[in-house]
């Protein structure tokens, strides 16, 4: 990926930019490293999880920002970081940047936990109502409402069992087993990646430079900054309300990273028309 018009030195390295690349490189390399010796996973300990789980401690609102799940995780986070953060810094300074950056980190978070709540809202509910009249035909409402079980094959032998065999009272407390790890699959799932702070700076980017042009290795042809982060936008749109039950990117925190870091463009340019920013 490169630019053909480049506002800022890309090959230099500000200060806060070279410290994030250098803190998340670490933080990969102590969790491989300590993972493999079987020490502790320290994704599942520095992972955000949802506030109402068992796992969940407040330091992970910061932490799960420097951990990554995969090599390949972290190196487009921090390519993108470098190409992306670099300009934005060297534009804003370091002391702008940090906030920014901390800010779209902390807003993707939000907006993650906000839609996991709505969502571990509605699985209790259907839960509720399943506890209290625990038949065949509530437990398939209940599956088919939760795409990860619905298509999930032992799931589909129990309910073709059950069927088969309504009155057996082990099919009932085999369902209660299922629709308790409904809800806590739901909140015990940790959230890792800067992506969310990526998305950030990839919006905050478009906003500042909307005409620079780009070469994504993934498009074919050049396109504008400010095209490309509505693309971007709206495909993360789109895969958030798709559900898909094997995607496991947390697509609404990259969203919240690019509404927040909207929002604080906004309102520092709001007391200041002589300057974008």
């Amino acid at each position: 990926m490169y630019q053909s018009h480049r506002p800022g030195n890309f090959s230099s390295f500000p200060p806060v930019v070279k410290n994030l690349l250098i803190i998340n490189a670490i933080c990969f390399l102590a969790y491989i490293v300590l993972q493999g010796r079987g020490i502790i996973n320290l994704n599942q300990t520095l992972g955000l999880y949802y506030p109402e789980s068992v796992y969940f401690k407040p330091f992970q609102i910061i932490s799960h920002v420097f951990m990554h799940g995969s090599f390949m995780h972290l190196f487009f986070n921090m390519f993108s970081l470098w190409m992306f953060g670099s300009v934005l810094e060297n534009y804003w300074g370091p002391k702008r940047f940090f906030i920014y950056y901390f800010v779209t980190a902390f807003g993707a978070a939000a907006l993650h936990i906000g839609v996991n709540a709505y969502e571990v809202y509605q699985v209790k509910e259907l839960v509720s109502t399943f506890l209290v009249q625990p038949d065949y035909d509530q437990f398939f409402k209940l599956i088919q409402a939760d795409n990860f079980l619905a298509n999930d094959t032992q799931v589909a032998d129990f309910l073709l069992g059950w069927k088969a065999d309504p009155s057996n009272p082990e099919y009932v407390n085999g369902a209660k087993e299922i629709v308790e790890y409904m809800v806590a699959r739901k909140m015990n799932v940790p959230v890792v990646g800067a992506s969310g702070a990526v998305f950030g700076l990839l919006l905050g980017f478009g906003m500042l430079f909307p005409n620079t042009t780009l070469m994504m290795l993934f498009i074919p042809f050049p396109i504008k900054a400010k095209y490309f982060v509505i693309f971007y936008g709206a495909l993360e749109l789109y895969q958030g309300f798709s559900n898909n039950p094997s995607d496991n990117v947390a697509h609404f925190a990259h969203l919240g990273g690019m509404l927040f870091g909207f929002i604080l463009i906004k309102i520092w340019n709001k007391n200041n028309r002589q300057n974008f920013y």
